[in-house]
């Protein structure tokens, strides 16, 4: 075995290596980022809840308005299962 090809499979190695200090700091960004995105959204998932029930609406309607209202502003899931409706209604 040549010199040459023994160190041809040590590319992609090479190259997570030289990615690494990169990706951590990213992950440990989007993480935080996602759990301060998470916990806004369940203030203001009780905040709207409130809002119901303070404007007149018996509890089990608010729930369920505000689980339909909190569904809806997931994006990708909405957006997910948009696609899979429309490949079953082919």
């Amino acid at each position: 075995m040549s010199r040459e090809n023994s160190t041809q499979g040590r590319g992609g190695v090479q190259t997570i290596g030289a990615l690494l200090p990169h990706i951590l700091p990213l992950g440990w960004k989007l993480g935080l980022s996602y759990l301060r995105f998470k916990k806004r959204a369940q203030r203001a998932e009780k905040i709207f809840r409130k809002e119901l029930n303070a404007n007149g609406l018996d509890r089990e309607t608010a729930k369920k308005l505000t689980e339909n209202y909190m569904n809806s502003s997931h994006a990708l899931r909405t957006i997910a299962l948009s696609g899979v409706r429309g490949r079953w209604a082919e």
